[in-house]
């Protein structure tokens, strides 16, 4: 019988619609969209996921539950609540110049959010596995372009394609360059100088791992697994979050 109850993966889903509800509280985006409906849409999942807590079914079961579809609907409401497909465009548009880097913070941890429970069918499906890591999506990135940090010299930006998304990541690997492919785990945005950082780059002793092997958006293959502990402090520390 799997311990749904120590599963990472509903654990960081319920934490990601905490953080979502509370940049909805704080963020002021300005656009045509309902706050209501979106923050009701999300509260409604805080109980869908703690009733998987203690439901102990196989992943399997879990993926083909009901309440995961309940959660995959309540997304979908959350983001017809934000303005549908386009919802980030439109906040970005009128954002005021002053307050851009905020909402563009705020949009990357809505995005956040929206990212983990529209992936959490697919990590479930990997099967038991009781690993902080597990939590988050990892996967093969392509660096489409590169450019200095404004502020901090010893940072690099980095956009990234995955394939059906772009990402923006910053890093203190300086050597990166476009056409690279990497593993980047999706991890709760951090804002480092005023540039928002939507993941971190897997590596190892000599820095990031470059010619990551797999497909561009899928899992990547050949992870060595020391370079999966920096991603297992930085989950435990989000779940430790007040």
């Amino acid at each position: 019988m799997w311990d749904t109850s120590n599963d990472y993966r509903l654990k960081v889903a319920e934490k990601s619609v905490e953080l979502f509800i509370n940049t909805m509280d704080r963020a002021n985006l300005k656009g045509r969209w309902s706050k209501k409906l979106a923050l009701e849409a999300a509260r409604k999942m805080i109980p869908e996921i703690q009733a998987l807590y203690y439901s102990y079914l196989s992943p399997v079961e879990i993926a083909q539950s009901t309440y995961l579809e309940a959660l995959e609907a309540r997304v979908q409401e959350v983001k017809e609540a934000l303005g549908g497909e386009s919802w980030n465009r439109q906040f970005l548009q009128m954002a005021d110049p002053g307050e851009r880097e905020k909402v563009e913070n705020s949009l990357a941890k809505i995005n956040f959010f929206l990212n983990t429970i529209y992936g959490l069918k697919q990590r479930i499906l990997l099967g038991e596995i009781n690993d902080p890591v597990m939590g988050v999506d990892i996967k093969k990135g392509e660096i489409v372009s590169v450019a200095k940090h404004p502020v901090a010299i010893k940072l690099l930006i980095c956009n990234l394609n995955l394939g059906e998304r772009a990402i923006t990541v910053v890093t203190n690997d300086l050597s990166l360059k476009n056409g690279d492919e990497v593993a980047v785990a999706l991890l709760p945005p951090e804002n480092f100088s005023g540039i928002t950082s939507e993941g971190m780059f897997l590596g190892a002793e000599k820095g990031v791992l470059t010619g990551v092997e797999g497909d561009v958006g899928g899992i990547p293959r050949g992870i060595p697994l020391e370079a999966l502990n920096e991603v297992r402090n930085l989950v435990g520390a989000f779940l430790g979050r007040n």
